[in-house]
């Protein structure tokens, strides 16, 4: 199957300058060595847009703020955060937590709210650079007690469906995310969204693969190659505390099988850390340790 077409990011305002050219202007090379690709994949960061000029300042390629932050900022708010992030060198080229509290299982579900809200969202997501949209958001797809989990299930392709037709229009894609157990009683493994990519059979609905949640639920990273070609974003945290990574001995079995397959697919996108952590205490060793992994 092919890839959905996901638009090129919008570019600073045209001076003359590479972005890396722009990046070393403003930082100095010695504080960019990092910034670029580490072998063709984009590694990012989650977290709040406070944060987001730390990201180019470690050698991040790009920064993930949530989609639910984003959609709650006001109009002031939010052109402020849009101005920082199109003067930077960076976008915010994927966002996560889609949802906070709206619902696409269970019994009072309204699809057409839903949609509205997606409307608006992915429209100021795509205005910061958005390409990939991550829907984990595990209290919106949770089954309820008693509740028919078929009719979950078909709920949720209802949703994805009617989402991916609003994600063509805005020009992003959205990556279903696997969740753990402990955090979503349903889609769980990669395997599992897989199925739904295939069932839903849209262009604009893919998925993603985030190590934590793999490595939890002991799914074999063979999995990566497997979904290879719908798969459009990934996470990583080391599984120990769910924390930014910073050596091949945290994990060093499942870290050595995960990069060989991510290496084997000859993946190109991005790979944006989602745990604990700080740029300050972390940000130099994990873009260390993805050098060692990917390079």
């Amino acid at each position: 199957m092919n890839h959905p077409s996901v638009p090129t990011a919008p570019k600073p305002a045209a001076t003359g300058l590479t972005r890396r050219a722009m990046l070393l202007s403003t930082l100095g090379a010695s504080a960019v060595a990092a910034f670029a690709k580490v072998g063709g994949v984009d590694i990012g960061v989650c977290g709040n847009p406070p944060d987001f000029l730390k990201a180019p300042q470690y050698g991040y390629d790009y920064f993930e703020p949530s989609a639910a932050t984003i959609a709650a900022m006001t109009e002031p708010a939010f052109a402020t955060f849009k101005d920082q992030v199109l003067a930077s060198p960076i976008r915010c080229s994927s966002v996560n937590i889609l949802f906070r509290s709206q619902k696409v299982v269970g019994p009072d579900v309204n699809l057409d709210e839903v949609m509205k809200y997606l409307d608006s969202t992915f429209e100021r997501c795509k205005s910061i650079g958005t390409e990939v949209v991550v829907w984990g958001s595990s209290g919106s797809r949770r089954v309820p007690d008693g509740y028919s989990r078929d009719t979950a299930w078909e709920q949720i392709k209802t949703y994805l469906k009617r989402a991916g037709d609003v994600a063509k229009a805005k020009g992003v894609v959205i990556g279903i995310e696997p969740l753990r157990k402990q955090e979503s009683n349903i889609i769980n493994t990669g395997a599992e969204a897989l199925k739904l990519v295939h069932e839903v059979n849209h262009p604009q609905v893919k998925m993603i693969i985030d190590y934590y949640h793999m490595r939890i639920e002991n799914e074999d990273p063979e999995i990566v190659r497997t979904a290879k070609d719908e798969i459009v974003h990934m996470h990583f945290a080391n599984p120990t505390g769910r924390r930014w990574p910073h050596s091949v001995d945290e994990d060093p079995v499942f870290y050595a099988k995960f990069f060989e397959m991510v290496k084997a697919i000859n993946y190109k996108r991005g790979l944006s850390i989602e745990g604990t952590g700080t740029f300050e205490a972390d940000g130099a060793a994990s873009m260390a340790f993805f050098k060692t992994e990917l390079g």
